[in-house]
């Protein structure tokens, strides 16, 4: 099955598409479907740990965020998105470690995908004035697919409401996911390298309390897979002399060797409690992101604002971030290490 970019559909047609599982059918059996993951939030640079390991305990704060991202309101079944993330370094053997796990669940039409990520950096050496980190994590996928909601009119030229290859009940189910990471950490700036789900894992489908051959009628299989991302991220802080601004760009770049997407941003910090900027979403939106910091409090909005043609069925997308940190006491040289580089 090849999935549909949504983004070149009208409500209507996206209405039916939702229902009909997101997917063109192929009359081919096993079924195999495309899982989304990872969803690509709009403020990226706060959840730096959800796109690659390594930036697992590379502050000296304990660091606790949480997201939601409601993607195109006014279409039904639009991507709704939900991602917890904690991440803390620590000491063991005398060196320096990082430690974190991830949780994220989004809904994408009739699917329901859940994500939940365990992370383990370690520091490599000191290059170039800066650090280079490695990460690595182990994690489990689950997807479920609600069949007992699809719907097909008789008169769609497209679907057949027969098609055996649809699963009409719900199904669902897991499979064991890891990820690999690389950072780099400069007094200037911060660039990082991951690769997650390198194996492209395939989950297979069943009714609960079933087995697969067992799971659907006329013994058809269902599978799901969740594609391969390579991310790429930078950012950087650069303070306005004589002021109390600092400029923050930031970009994250995404892409399973198919498609592209990425998000770069600007935001401007104000005496270090008050934030706003823009960013832009490639061949998707232009956003505007508010917030502030206080007490190792954080609190973040973003608003999308479609570039393409959903633009004439959706409002645009909300996101909203919320964290909290708390400095560790690292004794020695560790006490200070990236007093010059700002990693939210």
């Amino acid at each position: 099955m090849k999935f549909i970019q949504m983004e070149t559909l009208t409500r209507n047609a996206i209405r039916t598409v939702a229902l009909a599982a997101a997917c063109v059918i192929a009359a081919i059996c096993p079924v195999a479907m495309r899982a989304q993951s990872d969803p690509l939030y709009t403020q990226a640079w706060s959840l730096p740990t959800l796109y690659n390991p390594a930036c697992a305990g590379s502050t000296d704060w304990l660091r606790i965020r949480g997201a939601g991202r409601l993607q195109w309101i006014g279409i039904e079944n639009a991507p709704k998105s939900f991602t917890a993330a904690a991440d803390i370094p620590f000491k063991l053997l005398g060196r320096r470690w990082g430690g974190g796990v991830n949780v994220t669940q989004e809904g994408i039409g009739l699917f329901s995908n859940t994500y939940v990520s365990g992370q383990l950096s370690g520091r490599l050496k000191k290059i170039f004035g800066g650090e280079l980190t490695l990460g690595i994590q182990v994690g489990y996928f689950g997807s479920s697919f609600k069949g007992s909601d699809v719907y097909i009119p008789d008169d769609d030229d497209y679907h057949d409401s027969n098609d055996p290859s649809i699963p009409r009940q719900d199904v669902g189910g897991g499979t064991v996911d890891f990820g690999v990471g690389l950072q780099y950490v400069h007094p200037k700036f911060h660039v990082g390298v991951s690769m997650l789900h390198p194996a492209a894992p395939k989950v297979k489908l069943n009714t609960k309390g079933t087995t697969s051959s067992s799971s659907t009628s006329d013994n058809h299989e269902f599978e799901t897979y969740v594609n391969r991302v390579l991310y790429l991220t930078a950012g950087s802080n650069i303070p306005v002399k004589n002021t109390l601004i600092e400029l923050q760009p930031d970009l994250i770049v995404a892409s399973d060797f198919r498609t592209f997407s990425g998000v770069l941003s600007l935001k401007g910090w104000y005496n270090k409690m008050f934030f706003g900027g823009l960013a832009y979403r490639w061949d998707d939106a232009v956003s505007i992101n508010i917030g502030a910091e206080f007490k190792n409090f954080i609190l973040g909005y973003a608003y999308d604002i479609p570039t393409s043609r959903i633009l004439k069925a959706s409002s645009g997308s909300h996101e909203i971030m919320v964290g909290y940190r708390m400095k560790l006491d690292f004794s020695g040289k560790n006490r200070h290490r990236h007093r010059s580089i700002r990693l939210m």
